[in-house]
Order: structure tokens, then sequence, then C-alpha cells
């Protein structure tokens, strides 16, 4: 259960304020107008960016101040974070060790890793010798080793087509729904939104308002995510 409780997020003339609890294993998009603060609101939860007050709670333990490596999460990005000398394989065993260490169960894992996300057989390649939609695999595979009962999406397919991040979001959900995982997601397509969340956060207008029925939201907008969503 993730909680942030009374927290505000401020830099220069931003600021953000949120206050809610996300039930376990709750899939919630975050979704609303260009630069409200959906990406920063992720940040703070995973600890790159210090909140100016208030506090951030998972199972009832408050986090506001744990270095990123140790919180109970994993987040993907746009950019996948891979690191480009490193090998798919080894990129995935960063879940496991930073340090790269693995034992052969561990490598085991890694292999299985590859399966279930349709890599099998890639693990030696590097980064660059993949497509978009392979990256983001890898990506994926490497949260799925790390089996953090947090993941944090930002807006990782974001550059794929529409079969592939289609694609993706399935294997997501799935893998989220095996692991039990507490998942937040930000997009800027309410498809996205629709297929893989049930609920939904509106920032806007300095708010991060609490998680509500995605479907309601996105059928009948309020002004300010109207505007940005369009006719």
């Amino acid at each position: 259960m993730l909680t942030l409780d009374k927290l505000l997020l401020s830099q220069g003339d931003f600021r953000l304020t949120a206050d809610f609890t996300l039930a376990p294993r709750a899939r919630v998009a975050v979704i609303g107008p260009s630069g409200a603060g959906k990406s920063t609101l992720l940040s703070a939860i995973a600890g790159f960016l210090a909140p100016t007050s208030g506090r951030i709670l998972w199972a009832g333990e408050e986090i506001t101040a744990t270095p990123p490596g140790r919180r109970p999460l994993s987040i993907l990005f746009q950019d996948q974070n891979l690191f480009p000398h490193l090998s798919v394989a080894q990129n995935i065993g960063l879940g496991l060790d930073p340090k790269l260490h693995l034992s052969r169960t561990e490598l085991a894992q890694i292999e299985a890793a590859l399966a279930r996300t349709g890599l099998t057989g890639l693990g030696a390649r590097k980064p660059a010798e993949l497509s978009g939609g392979q990256q983001s695999r890898v990506a994926l595979a490497r949260a799925l080793l790390r089996a953090r009962p947090l993941l944090l999406l930002d807006e990782p397919f974001a550059a794929l087509g529409p079969a592939l991040k289609s694609e993706m979001l399935a294997l997501t959900a799935e893998i989220a729904t095996e692991q039990g995982t507490t998942l937040m997601m930000v997009s800027h397509d309410p498809a996205d939104a629709r297929a893989l969340c049930p609920e939904t956060v509106l920032v806007a207008e300095g708010v991060a308002h609490p998680p509500q029925p995605t479907g309601p939201l996105l059928d009948a907008p309020p002004p300010a995510l109207a505007a940005y969503l369009g006719p």
C-alpha cells in the first residue's frame, strides 16, 4: 500500500500536492496536462526528488528519506535506462546484482526472464542491436527479476507503434498480476490508461488528485483535462 501523506513538491514556481493512498495491487494511470507534474510525482516516489514537506509511506513504513536503490520499487523510463556497453543478459542481471556477480541459479533466472519477455537467444546482444520494442522488453525483464512490489512506468512505451505498445501493455499487466505488483503509469494516451489501469490519478492545476475510476473520468473529464485531451 502506497501512501502520499500531505505531500508537497516544489521547484521554483512549481508546486504540486498529493494526499492519497493506493490499495495493494492497484493499477493506476497518472494523466493530466503537459507540465502538470506527472513525472515529477513519480520521481518523488522513486526517491529522485525530495519533497518540500509531507511523507511517503509503503505498507505503513515511511520511506521519504530512503535512498532510491533501497525503495521497494522499480521504475521504467522512456529511454529504458539500458547500459550500451553491457549485453542484454547483463543489463537484465543488474536487477539481481549491480556488480553482476551472478550464480548459476541467477543466470538461469535471467534466461527464464528472457524467455518470459520474448527475448530468447538475444542475451549476448548489445542494446543498440535491438529494436525499440526489444529494448522495452529488456527493461521489463529487469523489472521482472527485481520483483519489487511497486512498479512505476514513466511512459516507457511511448515511442512504440500502436500494436507493439498494446502488446507491451498486455505483457506488463500479466507480469503485474502474477507478482501482485502495485503499478503507477504516466501516460498521455487515454487509450493506454483504459487498457491497463482501472483507476487514474488526475494531475492538474497543482494537485495530484486521489485515484478515481478511469472510464468515468475520461468519459466526462473536468475542464483542465478536457482542454488537454481535446474533442
